[in-house]
């Protein structure tokens, strides 16, 4: 069901048309007038929802893109940055050691075999989904000695294709969190359905946004359900509303991916 605060005529849009089309930035003034097209709307959007827009963390999102654009965005203020498979943003973590401050989250699907990149460079991790990923990460994590913050991915869609728990299946998963002390818990993450109709999409973001209220009095001690990520390009200010407080945005920032999807979507060998 839709929030009654956003009727079922819906007039947040969703920009899903413009994906694989969104202007690159070639340069840093195109970036930053990108980043700043990008705050007005989440500041437009929290208007709407009754928020302030400092509530929300724009996480700008520099997968398949070259190193060039990574300088760019960190000359335009970005300093933590998401990228989807871990191998990638290792590569970019180490070509970019020059630029003080400069953070990655890893926001994709995790193969155990892939834990111990992540617990070597990364300073968040958006898709823990299995006590497998959470056994590897804490192991590497501890030879490393340092901690990580962690969102629970979760499937709010239903759809086969997308990781996730199951939404029934998040406060079982979060009681045994405990076992993991280099994770730190931090929030609930998803994906919405990619429809061009927003009543499709706001569902699943509502679902997260109520889960977590229902969820957040029982975490373990020492855990904390504060964070939402949720929603991108196409959809962060529908996100937003349902009350988002990261948003992770790509194309909007750094334009079309010269690379098909299948190159970026979960896949086996992430």
């Amino acid at each position: 069901m839709s929030d009654p605060q956003f009727p079922e005529d819906e007039s947040t849009a969703i920009r899903h048309d413009m994906h694989g089309r969104w202007p690159a930035a070639a340069s840093l003034d195109e970036f930053r007038a990108n980043l700043a097209a990008v705050h007005r709307r989440i500041a437009a959007a929290c208007e709407r929802a009754g928020r302030p827009a400092s509530s929300v963390r724009l996480l700008p999102v520099s997968k398949t893109k070259p190193e060039s654009s990574i300088r760019l965005a960190y000359a335009a203020g970005c300093r933590l940055l998401g990228e989807n498979k871990p191998q990638e943003a290792c590569h970019k973590w180490e070509a970019t050691q020059d630029l003080s401050g400069l953070q990655w989250s890893v926001i994709g699907h995790l193969q155990t075999n892939k834990a111990k990149l992540v617990a070597r460079f990364a300073a968040e991790f958006q898709a823990l989904d299995s006590l497998r990923v959470a056994q590897a990460l804490e192991r590497r994590l501890q030879q490393e000695g340092r901690g990580l913050d962690v969102f629970v991915q979760v499937n709010t869609s239903g759809e086969a294709s997308k990781y996730g728990l199951a939404p029934e299946e998040v406060a079982p998963f979060l009681r045994q969190l405990h076992a993991y002390p280099a994770l730190r818990l931090r929030g609930l993450m998803t994906l919405a359905v990619f429809s061009p109709e927003p009543a499709r999409v706001r569902p699943c973001f509502s679902l997260l946004r109520n889960l977590r209220e229902r969820l957040r009095q029982d975490v373990p001690a020492g855990a904390q359900l504060d964070e939402l990520s949720m929603g991108m390009s196409g959809d962060y200010e529908i996100a937003i509303e349902e009350g988002a407080t990261v948003v992770r945005v790509g194309q909007a920032l750094f334009g079309a991916r010269a690379l098909p999807d299948s190159h970026y979507w979960p896949s086996p060998d992430n």
